[in-house]
C-alpha cells in the first residue's frame, strides 16, 4: 500500500484560520461563584446564614444548577458547610484554616517582596502608587478591601509569579473574613494605607530585610487583635 506523502509546510493550513473564534464570556456557574464567595467575604452573608438554592437562583436570575455547581465549589473551600437533610449553612471562620492562609501568605509575600526589593522591575512604581491612590479614594470597606487586595496582587505579577496571588485568595477565605471584621476597628484602614505606602517605598529604595520587615508587621496585626475580635463576634466562631 503506498503512503500519501506527509504534508509540506506550505501544505499545511494555518491552525488560526481553522478555527471560529470563541466569545469571551464567563458561565453561569462561574458568576453565581463570584456573586456568593463576594458575600461571603464580605459578610453580607454572616456565618452561620441558612442558603436556599432556590433563593438564590431567583436572587441571581439563573437555574439552580449554576448555583448548585457554585455551592459545591464553595463547599470545597470550606465557606459553606452542607448537612445532609438539614440546611446549607455558610460556614463559621475557622481558625485554623486562617492560621493556615497566614502562613502561606506571608512564606510567599516574603520571597515576592525580597525579589522585588533587589531588582524593582519597570513600571512597578506607578502600578502601586495607582492602587494606593485607589484605595485612599475608597468610599466604602468594599471598594478599599479590592484596593488592598490589589496592591497585593501588584506585587505578585510583577515578581512574576501572579498564578500563586490566586493560589492565596483561594486558601484565604477563612482569613479573609476575620479580616474583614478587623477593618472597622478605629484606625485600622488608615493603618493598613499607611503599613503598604511604607512596603513600597522599601522595595523601590531596594531595601530587602527592610522590605520583609514591614511585611511581617502588616499580616500579624489581625492576629494581633484575635481576641478583641472573637469577643465582639462570637456567633461567627
Amino acid at each position: 500500500m503506498r503512503l500519501s506523502p506527509a504534508p509540506s509546510d506550505r501544505d499545511m493550513p494555518e491552525a488560526g484560520a481553522t478555527l471560529a473564534p470563541m466569545a469571551r464570556r464567563r458561565s453561569a456557574a462561574d458568576s453565581a461563584y463570584d456573586s456568593l464567595r463576594a458575600a461571603v467575604i464580605s459578610l453580607a452573608l454572616p456565618p452561620g446564614t441558612a442558603l436556599s438554592r432556590t433563593a438564590i437562583a431567583r436572587r441571581l436570575g439563573v437555574s439552580q444548577t449554576p448555583v448548585r455547581e457554585a455551592l459545591i465549589r464553595l463547599q470545597e473551600e470550606g465557606l459553606i458547610a452542607v448537612v445532609p437533610q438539614s440546611a446549607t449553612r455558610v460556614a463559621r471562620i475557622d481558625l485554623a484554616s486562617a492560621r493556615e492562609a497566614g502562613f502561606l501568605r506571608l512564606a510567599l509575600e516574603l520571597a515576592v517582596v525580597r525579589r522585588l526589593a533587589e531588582a524593582p522591575p519597570p513600571g512597578l512604581e506607578a502600578a502601586l502608587q495607582t492602587e494606593l491612590a485607589r484605595m485612599r479614594a475608597s468610599a466604602d470597606e468594599d471598594g478599599f478591601t479590592a484596593a488592598d487586595a490589589a496592591f497585593h496582587g501588584v506585587l505578585y505579577a510583577a515578581a512574576g509569579v501572579p498564578g500563586l496571588h490566586e493560589l492565596v485568595r483561594s486558601r484565604s477565605g477563612h482569613l479573609d473574613r476575620l479580616r474583614r471584621l478587623h477593618l472597622p476597628s478605629p484606625g485600622k484602614a488608615e493603618a493598613v494605607l499607611r503599613q503598604h505606602a511604607e512596603l513600597a517605598a522599601a522595595i523601590l529604595r531596594r531595601q530587602p530585610a527592610e522590605a520583609e520587615r514591614l511585611l511581617r508587621d502588616h499580616l500579624s496585626n489581625t492576629f494581633a487583635e484575635l481576641a478583641r475580635i472573637r469577643d465582639r463576634f462570637p456567633e461567627f466562631f
